[in-house]
């Protein structure tokens, strides 16, 4: 009773792919290592990156490491000279050939690593964890999730005694096996403590078959080509901004109010 897995070693194999690609042969553990200090070097290396998975592929010289991402300018940097940096870097990491490709989270808002991450960054900057998760939940949702669960624990609010709580919205059934859901634990290290952040977000059932390689259905940014990154798409986020305005021109009803008022002329 009660044998929890991760939902996405569950699905290996079967609507999921592995995010290392390639064959080990003697070597295996070392590979393992390598790509474990590539992981957590990048993840430092980049804190504000908005980083969801980091895929790594090998050839006989050559290492292919895709970074997932919602922010993808802070990581290419002005003219591309921030991922060559990082890619010198890596070199001296790995002493082989790196290769670094950049791919842009269309919608980081059903992305588990980066809502988890963003909850996190909040609770940090000491935002009430109840106001946090709901925002989160509610962004999820608007963008199409089909639910999402999100259970904190720790010495919530600064409490004595630390505890768990839960929030759900919509269905996340962990038990199907073609239902994909996005699985993340996130840690926030706040004043009393750090608190644990896991996140589920289901974005629907795969009902056909998937292709499992690691980064299937994504346009690549060879960041050799940086500067061909389009980027257009996050900039378009004006529209909000536009859509600010519109609410400002509220004014109107100021306006409308001064007819009122002029209507107690009428009185007089």
């Amino acid at each position: 009773m009660g044998q929890k897995t991760n939902p996405i070693g569950n699905r290996l194999g079967i609507i999921r792919g592995w995010d290392s690609s390639w064959y080990g042969g003697k070597d295996f553990g070392q590979k393992v290592v390598e790509d474990e200090k590539i992981r957590v070097y990048l993840n430092a290396r980049i804190r504000k990156g908005g980083i969801s998975k980091i895929v790594i592929e090998r050839t006989l010289k050559r290492v292919t490491v895709t970074i997932h991402t919602s922010r993808p300018g802070i990581i290419i940097g002005k003219g591309g000279q921030e991922v060559d940096r990082v890619k010198e870097e890596l070199k001296k990491l790995t002493a082989k050939d790196v290769q670094i490709n950049i791919i842009e989270i269309r919608k980081p808002e059903i992305d588990s690593a980066i809502v988890g991450e963003t909850i996190a960054k909040q609770l940090e900057s000491r935002v009430n964890y109840k106001r946090a998760i709901k925002m989160a939940m509610q962004s999820a949702m608007r963008a199409g999730a089909e639910g999402i669960k999100i259970r904190i624990s720790g010495r919530l609010n600064g409490a004595e005694m630390a505890r768990s709580e839960e929030f759900k919205e919509g269905r996340t059934p962990l038990h199907t096996f073609r239902a994909d859901i996005d699985y993340s634990i996130k840690e926030a290290l706040t004043v009393y403590g750090k608190l644990g952040i896991k996140t589920w977000i289901c974005k629907g059932e795969v009902l056909e078959a998937r292709d499992l390689s690691p980064n299937a259905g994504v346009s690549k940014s060879n960041a050799d080509g940086g500067d061909q990154f389009n980027r257009v798409d996050r900039r378009s986020g004006g529209d909000r901004r536009s859509g600010g305005g519109d609410r400002r021109s509220g004014g109107d009803r100021r306006s409308g109010g001064g007819d009122r008022r002029s209507g107690g002329n009428k009185r007089n």
